[in-house]
């Protein structure tokens, strides 16, 4: 039997750039999302769209698609949804704050 070389990612989406709002909340990002074998062209997702996502079981992680290589990507951590006493907000890795951070993305 023959192992494939090519590896199907553990991951649902790569997160590249993020919008907040002035109230520092996240407003929508630039993603990649996994269509089967390949991989969309960039989506805008809007903050609950990405929260759905994430609380259905789908994986996004931060990170960039390389360039000239379409399904290649360099991915770091892995974004998550924190439940705190105002309610959900968005984080990167293990990070714990009382409103939304997405690191080091380029921020729109």
């Amino acid at each position: 039997m023959l192992k494939s070389i090519f590896r199907r990612p553990t991951y649902d989406g790569v997160v590249e750039a993020v919008h907040y709002r002035d109230d520092g909340q996240v407003a929508w990002v630039r993603a990649y999302e996994r269509r089967g074998p390949t991989w969309s062209d960039h989506v805008l997702l809007d903050r609950q769209t990405l929260i759905d996502r994430l609380n259905g079981g789908r994986r996004f992680f931060a990170g960039k698609r390389n360039e000239h290589w379409a399904s290649e990507f360099e991915v770091s951590s892995p974004i998550k949804v924190v439940k705190t006493d105002i309610g959900e907000v968005l984080v990167i890795g293990k990070l714990r704050t009382e409103q939304d951070d997405l690191g080091s993305l380029p921020k729109l």
